[in-house]
């Protein structure tokens, strides 16, 4: 976690660290030096393609931070490249908050959870939106997969810096396909043992009648 190390550790961080014991935690992710934006590699591609929500954090004129979800089919992000993450927005509930924030502070944070297998990556960038028109080829390329609802723009995300989070505390969930995969065998197992108890069943009422 180059990048994110110098952008996440500020001297107010590192002060908490020292008071809390694990200066030598900062210690050694600020002995990497800061070459630039970190890249998404194949781990982290498949990661973001196959979750089906994650939290946005802006932050708008006021300071305050404003953490807003989004969902969609798995795949509705789109890793464009090495650097770059794209999305289509749809028509919520209109308030806007998100996209006007960007207006004045493109900074971001997004937080992607895989609950099913206690995972998160955190990831820092800068985001924009984009008018439909003005890219006709990604505007088709980012509309499937998609969430459903009228399309309004695309989100595209520049990576600053992400850090895989330890599983502590994560919860497991499942969503109903997860579910389904799971109990899959189960319930294969369980047809085939009623299949197996009806033979013995009417095996033993043969028996039954013979005598």
């Amino acid at each position: 976690m180059g990048r994110f190390a110098h952008l996440a550790y500020t001297d107010s961080v590192r002060r908490v660290q020292e008071e809390q014991g694990s200066g030598l935690l900062g210690v050694r992710a600020l002995a990497q030096p800061d070459t630039g934006p970190d890249e998404l590699g194949p781990d982290e591609a498949a990661f973001l393609t196959t979750r089906d929500g994650f939290y946005l954090a802006s932050t708008g004129e006021t300071g305050w931070p404003y953490i807003q979800f989004r969902g969609g089919p798995a795949g509705f992000v789109h890793v464009l490249d090495e650097r770059r993450l794209a999305w289509a927005e749809v028509r919520g509930n209109r308030q806007y908050i998100t996209t006007g924030n960007l207006r004045t502070d493109g900074r971001v944070a997004l937080f992607f959870m895989d609950y099913a297998r206690q995972a998160r990556l955190k990831l820092l960038g800068r985001a924009r939106t984009q008018g439909l028109d003005e890219d006709p080829a990604l505007t088709e390329r980012l509309d499937q997969p998609r969430t459903d609802g009228k399309v309004e723009r695309l989100m595209l995300v520049e990576v600053e810096g992400f850090n895989w989070n330890c599983h502590q505390h994560i919860t497991p969930r499942y969503t109903e396909e997860e579910l389904e995969t799971a109990l899959r065998p189960v319930r294969a197992r369980m047809d085939a043992l009623e299949q197996e108890n009806a033979r013995l069943r009417a095996r033993l009422a043969e028996l039954g009648e013979q005598d």
